[in-house]
């Protein structure tokens, strides 16, 4: 981290004083975010390792800003070291701003009006910007070719279809992809091709999108990218939604170049197969190959846009294997019960000592609670206690006596209850409230089991209960 307060220093002749981690901005990606700030001036530093996709980023942001597209100014970069740093857009993704402003498929105007400007957006980097672009920077190839696809196809069927217990014929399953790739391949493949195109990406300033991400941009169709933005799993769009701003984008579209509209329908769809296979790859590689269980979560989404498909779109060709892939999907006990997960809150509480540091949240949601008990009375103090826990009813009796104690967990209730109340109604899936306390062995452990069992008798909230020190783990 050093290398980048060394940046800002050197860029803005002033040292940052505040320096914060960033999480679940970029999910899977790897690159370490961190905010780099003082009292007036706020700027975004990068740390990752792959300096061809940091050239591709760093090359591609100064050209896209050459062309008065809205993407981050780079200030400062060091590639030996893997670090650069970049604008400062704030926190409100399309994503988050979505999620807070609707209730199941009602969504609100502004959220529209926002996709609206975001759709509006696209064809500028797709042709105007993507004229003169020199595709030399592109990582890790230039275009996106069979073997860009192969990989894409490959990485759904060994990560999600066979981890899944999916049963296929590989070779028909093989003839199937082939055939798909062939079709693809036969759109317009000579636009730029943002690749990553989707909700999580773009970020809201004062009502304007901003855009990230796009390192991973090569030489493709236009139909991949608006498939990404409107088939994006975890924002699940109403289909009615999806159809409005997939109109707009073809008239938008019309201003830049002479585009019919059946002609660029006949791909659309094989599109939106492809890049939903892409997602379910990584899903399944997050999810299930690395256990990054709130990975999975994005699958049932996945899933319904399927569903949907399967009983609204017929393909142009005949992809027998894949779709009886998808059926079994669709059929499937193991992805079924992670469809009916998805539908509850999941509730992780955690008690922990605060001598070994924070808890971190796997989830790559950030936020939740962290609550101090060290305030309470202290039975870890008093030597008939010392070698039980708060799960111990002599512990559970002596802290049940003491006012404060009452007090302090009335205050946690109100302030949990109120949380799962608005995250049920807003459609969030996880909440995380951590307790801490001297060792992590008494009032903590108390605290996290009162709460819990708070919590369990609550429709639509499934809760797990982790006393890290208890059971010598490094974090939840």
């Amino acid at each position: 981290m050093d290398v980048l307060e060394k940046l800002f220093e050197r860029h803005f002749g002033t040292p940052a004083l505040r320096i914060r981690a960033l999480q679940g901005q970029l999910g899977g990606s790897g690159r370490k975010i961190i905010r780099l700030a003082n009292d007036e001036i706020s700027a975004i530093g990068i740390l990752y390792d792959v300096r061809e996709e940091n050239v591709a980023f760093l090359e591609f942001s100064r050209y896209f800003r050459k062309h008065g597209l809205p993407v981050p100014e780079i200030y400062a970069d060091d590639l030996d070291h893997g670090a650069y740093l970049e604008e400062d857009f704030g926190d409100t993704t399309l994503f988050e701003f979505l999620s807070k402003n609707r209730v199941g498929e009602k969504i609100d105007p502004q959220v529209v009006e926002a996709y609206r400007k975001v759709v509006a957006v696209l064809p500028r980097f797709q042709i105007e910007a993507g004229r003169d672009l020199d595709y030399g920077f592109c990582y890790p190839r230039s275009s996106f070719d069979r073997q860009s696809i192969a990989w894409d196809l490959n990485y759904f069927k060994y990560y999600f279809l066979r981890l899944a217990g999916i049963a296929f014929n590989e070779q028909a399953l093989e003839d199937d992809f082939d055939c798909l790739t062939t079709f693809l391949l036969r759109a317009d493949c000579n636009y730029f091709l943002y690749r990553d195109f989707q909700s999580r990406n773009i970020v809201l300033r004062h009502g304007q999108p901003f855009f990230l991400d796009y390192q991973g941009g090569r030489r493709g169709a236009l139909q991949y990218d608006v498939a990404s933005l409107l088939y994006d799993a975890k924002a699940d769009l109403p289909p009615e939604l999806r159809q409005q701003l997939l109109d707009l984008y073809l008239e938008k579209l019309g201003g830049f170049i002479d585009v019919k509209r059946e002609a660029f329908l006949h791909y659309y769809y094989s599109y939106v197969y492809v890049r939903i296979l892409q997602a379910l790859g990584a899903y399944g590689f997050r999810g299930f190959y690395e256990r990054k269980a709130h990975f999975l979560q994005s699958v049932p989404y996945a899933l319904k846009n399927l569903r949907w498909l399967l009983h609204n779109v017929k393909l142009p060709i005949a992809l027998p294997t894949l779709m009886e892939a998808f059926n079994s999907m669709l059929a499937s006990e193991k992805l079924q019960g992670l469809a009916s997960e998805a539908e509850n809150l999941t509730v992780r509480i955690l008690s922990f000592s605060f001598h070994r540091g924070m808890p971190k949240d796997e989830s790559g949601h950030g936020g939740g609670f962290v609550f101090d008990g060290r305030s309470l009375p202290n039975p870890g103090r008093e030597e008939r206690f010392k070698v039980l826990t708060g799960r111990d009813a002599p512990v559970i009796d002596y802290l049940n006596q003491q006012e404060s104690v009452h007090q302090f967990l009335a205050s946690v209730m109100s302030l949990v209850d109120a949380s799962v109340s608005e995250y049920q109604r807003r459609g969030f899936k996880s909440l995380m409230v951590s307790f801490g306390c001297t060792g992590g062995q008494h009032r903590s452990v108390y605290l996290a089991e009162q709460l819990a069992k708070r919590l369990r008798g609550r429709s639509g909230v499934d809760v797990g209960v982790r006393h890290r020190e208890l059971e010598g783990g490094d974090g939840v």
